[in-house]
């Protein structure tokens, strides 16, 4: 979850990883700390964001003069946030330093082998033992730094993306990963090389990259052509696959909004319609998801599919999950990825699993696909970022195409998943003639609709905005739906919970009355979606049923609503639409909901506590 910016060639380093470390704060910013090599390694490090770091180098007047150099922005896991917890953590004899994202499983039986060998801790990080673990290597086996880093990885158990500096190579940077993600960036001539967690602080510099492979060691050399080798074998060269970076660096950038997570929510017409462009195609009154073409016929005869996702994905496969189920008449199962890999779960070989991830890089999501391939089931991944590790991973799947999303609580990207997993029921429903032709070309032209459908929504900012007002300071909310309703009224929650800090509860309507409806009063938002569909009535009871005990109805309804908008407190209008796209459109005033009531609160909307963006350790 943490962030690592690293870079060696002809530029200065200080600048180049000081604004990486900021475009990936969103991965962590417990504390933050820098390696300078010149005459002699460096290491400034400070607790909280990276701007202190800046600060404090500023104040201090600390040589930032160098060609190589390494940063990090930390996500505490082992030991508090603390300057002496932060990276870089250098080696007892201080003759180098590493960063490190993930987690030493087996840091505890080292460190107890390193005490006894006369080995002195000053943090409480795992990273702190990896890096004397290195040393220790070196020194009892005589090994240069290079092979020294490659036999202690080999005795490593966990998950690590790490850059490693040595005084004595100046002219180096040694990387290597597993089950954490790390990308590497070059330009012409292999003068200026840019190491990173994701590709956002690259692609400033250049868009050729290569994303390094689990158990695979790199030895940056300035002006030289970039060496891979596997952490098993030192005599086993890996030949880079070089990739285009397919993202802008405008994409990056704000664009005149106050905060990211606002952005991105309002470019939710543009990205769900990037997300079909090329799929959907009303000429030909035909659906295509080119990534999962070849395992067509096995989701056809499928008799299960699994989804399996954590956080707001899950929410996504909920819907999903009613899609398949509703259209293609496949029994589905929704699991969180945490619980899934653990319990034991009953995989058949003729079994499909959709695995989704934002990120890519989700270390439960990932720890759940290689267990089901090591049952023999098909994996299908639905993700956002290019080149990660899911679709590395998997047998097929589709990319969103999102674009970057910054925000660390998640909008445009869990848009995009319901986008894709519409597509997929609506191809597969029609090519399992489980709907008529005539529903097909009804249900992909009104879909075709949607992405302006989000901008009406969106065009009812200004009135959210006052509604975040009248409430920023209530302690509880409940989000009820029925049907589709029901992950929308989850994700709700879930937004207003991360990033302005209020306990929030999502439910299905019908199960209120088995327990949430004991907190119901007069001072508490009952949030409820309340659109046109089959169950409309049973909301309409459910509404009384909160109106009766004072609780305060904010009802979000289908364009025209007549009576419930007379029982509810405060209504928002959503246009009319098939209830399988509601999740679509019901969701944007929840996004826009919470992120008001976040500002109205003083909180962090991107950066809130205690969160990060992508979840790559347990």
């Amino acid at each position: 979850m943490c962030g690592i910016v690293a870079y060696i060639g002809d530029k200065q380093a200080y600048p180049i990883i000081i604004k990486g470390l900021h475009r990936l704060e969103y991965r962590g910013y417990d504390s933050a700390g820098i390696a300078l090599l010149s005459e002699k390694l460096n290491v400034y490090k400070t607790k909280g964001r990276v701007s202190n770091l800046e600060d404090y180098i500023k104040k201090e007047n600390k040589d930032v003069f160098s060609n190589i150099g390494m940063g990090h922005t930390r996500w505490a896991t082992h030991g508090e946030p603390s300057s002496t917890n932060a990276h870089p953590h250098f080696s007892q004899n201080q003759e180098f330093a590493i960063i490190h994202n993930g987690i030493i499983e087996n840091y505890s039986t080292l460190k107890e082998s390193l005490i006894d060998k006369g080995y002195v801790f000053k943090s409480d990080t795992d990273t702190e033992v990896l890096a004397f673990f290195i040393e220790e290597v070196m020194k009892s086996k005589n090994l240069n730094i290079e092979d020294a880093f490659r036999v202690a990885l080999k005795n490593i158990v966990g998950a690590y993306a790490i850059v490693l500096i040595s005084k004595n190579k100046p002219d180096t940077l040694y990387a290597a990963r597993k089950a954490s993600p790390l990308v590497i960036g070059f330009d012409k001539g292999y003068k200026n090389y840019y190491i990173a967690s994701d590709a956002t602080p690259i692609v400033e510099h250049t868009k050729k990259v290569i994303y390094l492979k689990d158990e695979e060691i790199a030895i940056i050399k300035k002006g030289e052509e970039l060496k891979i080798i596997d952490i098993n074998n030192k005599n086993s060269f890996v030949k880079p696959i070089i990739k285009e970076l397919e993202f802008t660096l405008e994409a990056l950038a704000k664009g005149g909004f106050e905060h990211f997570m606002l952005k991105e929510i309002f470019e939710q017409p543009h990205s769900v319609r990037d997300c079909m462009r090329g799929r959907l195609n009303l000429d030909k009154g035909v659906i295509a998801l080119g990534g999962i073409s070849n395992y067509e016929e096995k989701l056809l005869n499928a008799k299960r599919l699994i989804i399996i996702a954590c956080g707001t994905s899950w929410h996504a496969g909920l819907i999903g999950e009613y899609l398949i189920e509703n259209l293609v008449r496949i029994p589905v199962e929704v699991e969180y990825a945490s619980e899934f890999r653990y319990r034991n779960p009953i995989i058949n070989e003729d079994d499909i699993i959709i695995a989704i991830s934002q990120s890519g890089e989700t270390a439960d999501t990932l720890a759940a696909i290689e267990l089901a391939k090591s049952k023999g089931a098909t994996i299908i991944g639905i993700c956002n970022v290019v080149g990660s590790s899911i679709p590395r991973t998997t047998h097929a799947g589709s990319y969103t195409h999102a674009g970057p999303e910054i925000g660390v609580a998640s909008t445009k990207a869990f848009t995009a998943q319901v986008t894709i997993l519409t597509l997929l029921a609506l191809q597969l429903a029609y090519k399992k003639n489980t709907i008529t032709k005539t529903k097909f070309f009804e249900l992909i032209n009104e879909f075709d609709t949607i992405p302006d459908k989000i901008q009406e929504v969106l065009n009812f900012n200004d009135k959210i905005e006052e509604l975040a007002e009248k409430f920023k300071d209530v302690s509880n909310a409940l989000y009820l739906g029925r049907g589709y309703n029901y992950p929308i009224a989850l994700e709700g929650a879930l937004k207003l919970k991360e990033i302005s800090y209020i306990h929030a509860e999502g439910y299905p309507a019908a199960e209120m009355k088995h327990g949430p409806i004991a907190l119901i009063d007069d001072k508490m938002p009952v949030i409820v979606i309340a659109t046109h569909n089959g169950i409309y009535e049973k909301i309409k009871s459910n509404i009384r049923e909160v109106k009766a005990r004072k609780g305060i109805v904010i009802a979000i309804v289908s364009e025209n609503d007549k009576d419930i908008k007379k029982m509810a407190d405060y209504s928002i209008e959503i246009p009319p639409c098939n209830e399988i796209f509601v999740p679509l459109l019901a969701t944007i005033p929840l996004q826009l909901f919470a992120y008001y009531i976040a500002v109205k609160r003083g909180c962090d909307v991107d950066k809130p506590r205690n969160l990060a963006k992508s979840v790559t350790v347990e």
